[in-house]
Order: C-alpha cells, then sequence, then structure tokens
C-alpha cells in the first residue's frame, strides 16, 4: 500500500499481521449466501430512496478546511451507513475522516482518510451497480458446492487475500498474488494434500511454448542462467541445442527449474490436485507483495508469508512442524514432501460483494469483468425459460 501502510507492512510477517487485524469475520462461510442476500435488499432501499449522490471528481477535501462539497461527502457516507446519521453539516473534520477509512477498508482501499481519486470512483459508483455486484456474487456463491470443516483455506481472487479459517474464525490472512487479467486464476474447490518444501518448478507447456521458447531464441544461454534443464518423456536430460524453440508447435519436452533462491515457486508450495493444475506457493518477487494491485501470476496464486500458513496447515496433527522447524528444513536446501494426515478443504472463489457476520459490507473491483456476463447469462437463461413455459413443445423444460 502508499504512504504510511508500506512502511508498516515492510516483512511478510507484519504485512500478515495487518491483514488479520482487518477483521477476523471470514469472507465465506455457510452463511454467506444469506448475509449477501440482507446486503442486497439493505442496498435495495437505498434505491428505492433515490440513491446516493454523486461527487464531483474535482472535489476537494482537506480536514479542518471547509470546502463547497463537504455535506455532500457527509450525504454520501451517511447513505451507505459510513458515517452517523446526525452528521448532517459541517466541514471535513475528524469525524468524516474516520467515516472515509471505514468506507475505504470496506472496499479493499489503503484506510488513509484522504478522498483520493480511486476513492473519489468508489464513493461514484452506483448503488445499481453495487446491487449487481451482490447479485453476481450471490449467483456465484450458491452454486458452490463447498465442504466447509473446521479448518479450511479461502482466496477470493477479487481481494487478493487469503484466509485460514479455523473453528468459523479466520486464524491467518496473508496478502495473496493471482492471476493476471489475460490470466485469471480459475474458481474451484479442492483439498490440500501436501506441502513441499524446496520444490522444483515443472514449467506448464504453455509457457515453455511461449515464453521459455521465446528467451530461448534471443538467449540461447536462458535456460542455464535460470537454473532450468529439459527433460524427455522419461524425465532424460536433453541438450538444448536439439530442442525446437520456434514455438510453433506443443513441446514434446518437459522444462524444470531446480530448486533455490532462483525457483519461481519460492521455497514452499502447498499441493491442492485440481483439474486446472494450479496452487498456492511462495515467490522468489516478495516485493510485489506490497503493491496494492496483485494481479499479477499466470494463474496460481502467490502467498505472501506462505512460511507461516504452511506451519498453521500441518498443525496441529504434525506438532514437530512449527515456524523453526520449518525455516530450517527449508536451509538444508533439500526437497521435502510433506503430506497432510487431514486434507484441508480450499476453495478459491469469486466475489467482489459480500457481508461479513459483523454487518459490513464489502465491495471490490471486478478485476475480471465476469459479474456483468454472469449477470447477462443469467438473465438470457431467464428469458429462454420464460419463454419455454409458453411453448407446448418446450413447456417441460420450465418445470
Amino acid at each position: 500500500m502508499p504512504g504510511k501502510s508500506a512502511v508498516a507492512a515492510s516483512t511478510p510477517e507484519s504485512r500478515s499481521a495487518a491483514a488479520l487485524a482487518l477483521s477476523h469475520e471470514p469472507t465465506f462461510d455457510e452463511g454467506t449466501a444469506q448475509r449477501i442476500r440482507e446486503a442486497a435488499l439493505s442496498y435495495s432501499d437505498i434505491a428505492v430512496r433515490g440513491g446516493w449522490p454523486l461527487i464531483p471528481t474535482d472535489a476537494k477535501f482537506a480536514i479542518g478546511v471547509a470546502g463547497p462539497h463537504d455535506d455532500l461527502l457527509r450525504q454520501r457516507l451517511i447513505s451507505s451507513d459510513d458515517l452517523a446519521a446526525d452528521k448532517t453539516t459541517g466541514p471535513f473534520d475528524e469525524v468524516v475522516a474516520e467515516a472515509v477509512k471505514r468506507f475505504q477498508a470496506r472496499h479493499g482501499l489503503a484506510a488513509t482518510a484522504t478522498v483520493t481519486p480511486r476513492t473519489l470512483a468508489a464513493l461514484n459508483v452506483s448503488v445499481q451497480k453495487r446491487i449487481r455486484q451482490l447479485e453476481a456474487s450471490l449467483e456465484r456463491i450458491q452454486n458452490i458446492n463447498f465442504q466447509f470443516g473446521p479448518r479450511y483455506v479461502v482466496v477470493n481472487i477479487p481481494a487478493a487475500f487469503a484466509e485460514a479459517v479455523e473453528n468459523d474464525v479466520v486464524a491467518r490472512r496473508y496478502r495473496v498474488i493471482v492471476g493476471k487479467t489475460e490470466k485469471p486464476s480459475p474458481t474451484l474447490t479442492a483439498e490440500i494434500t501436501s506441502v513441499n518444501l524446496n520444490p522444483t518448478w515443472t514449467v506448464p507447456s504453455s509457457i515453455a511454448k511461449t515464453e521459455i521458447s521465446a528467451h530461448m531464441r534471443k538467449d540461447p544461454s536462458y535456460l542455464s542462467r535460470m537454473h532450468m534443464e529439459v527433460l524427455d518423456a522419461r524425465d532424460n536430460p536433453l541438450d538444448p541445442g536439439s530442442v525446437d524453440w520456434s514455438g510453433t508447435r506443443t513441446p514434446n519436452f518437459t522444462v524444470r527449474q531446480q530448486n533455490g533462491a532462483w525457483n519461481a515457486l519460492g521455497a514452499v508450495k502447498i499441493d491442492m490436485p485440481n483439474p486446472y493444475s494450479v496452487y498456492m506457493h511462495d515467490t522468489n518477487q516478495r516485493n510485489l507483495f506490497s503493491d496494492d494491485y496483485r494481479f499479477d501470476s499466470h494463474g496460481c496464486t502467490r502467498v505472501d508469508n506462505v512460511r507461516d500458513l504452511a506451519a498453521w496447515l500441518l498443525q496441529p496433527e504434525l506438532a514437530k512442524w512449527n515456524r523453526t522447524a520449518i525455516d530450517a528444513a527449508i536451509a538444508t536446501g533439500q526437497r521435502q514432501d510433506v503430506v497432510l494426515p487431514k486434507k484441508v478443504p480450499v476453495a478459491w472463489i469469486y466475489l467482489t460483494a459480500w457481508m461479513t457476520r459483523d454487518q459490513t459490507i464489502q465491495f471490490r473491483t471486478d478485476i475480471y469483468d465476469q459479474d456483468e456476463q454472469l449477470l447477462e447469462a443469467t438473465a438470457e437463461e431467464a428469458a429462454f425459460f420464460s419463454q419455454a413455459a409458453n411453448h407446448p413443445l418446450t413447456a417441460h423444460m420450465a418445470q
């Protein structure tokens, strides 16, 4: 985060502590769908009352300085319950600043109390659009078949956070880096089966075909510099000079990166078998966790302070695998796979709007533009079945 937040969150541990301090309320639990319905109803009430006012994009606000749009900002914050209803007039003061911080926190923005351009843009999103976000999120959450257990992990992709939930409370929360807009992370449910320490990285064939091949065409020493090797179908080493790096065909070879400080997976991989071949892992580019915009992977989820998550996953069944033991095992440089005696359920979800148990309604940017696509598809389906109900040949489909 920019400004003071970046200084305070300079280590994986402090960033994770700051993320957990936001709330211990889970994003996703068995009551999420019902709470989203309640949030949609409350926002529908706001819409019936005329919504909230728009604030001019050139409006300026500063604590203690009276401005022409101060009362307008107060009205906007009162509309969404960020400011008490009796605070209708007056200059931008500490009370309004706290309301702005509350609004920012609910929208995944740095809680600075400064009405930045991004904050102003979020304030000016219409209540109708917020309702559509809630409707799309509800549609998704109702179609997730997830087996909640006493311990589970959730990645909410638009929020770029992971939560480790234990006994209905968030025990750990981490910043994550998820898929780029052109390589989106999938929504899925799976089970975490093992923690791999000092993993090697088998490069997906799509990356080998495009990115690795392009590097090799420009620089034949690229593989050796990146501590990568080329293997045939039987895992026997191949001479990179004998490989077709034109990128015109699907590779009939495997590229594997050796473990070490250079490895793209970092020192920890969390294995969770699924049809998309994605997983959660460390990274050798940890500086990226300091950014607000954390959509930079090829689809997998990179986890800040992932060693802490690994220790949580391995406790309490494997008591010897505490953080100290994990650090010591990584320091040896030897690969070690630790199988979980009890698999831990994991869900990667796509919620741009939700409400936690403390009645806090959260919104995030629809980074993959999936909300409108889903609602359009749902409307088309509803229209089809509505027409089918009136047609003698297809009436049975609407039953």
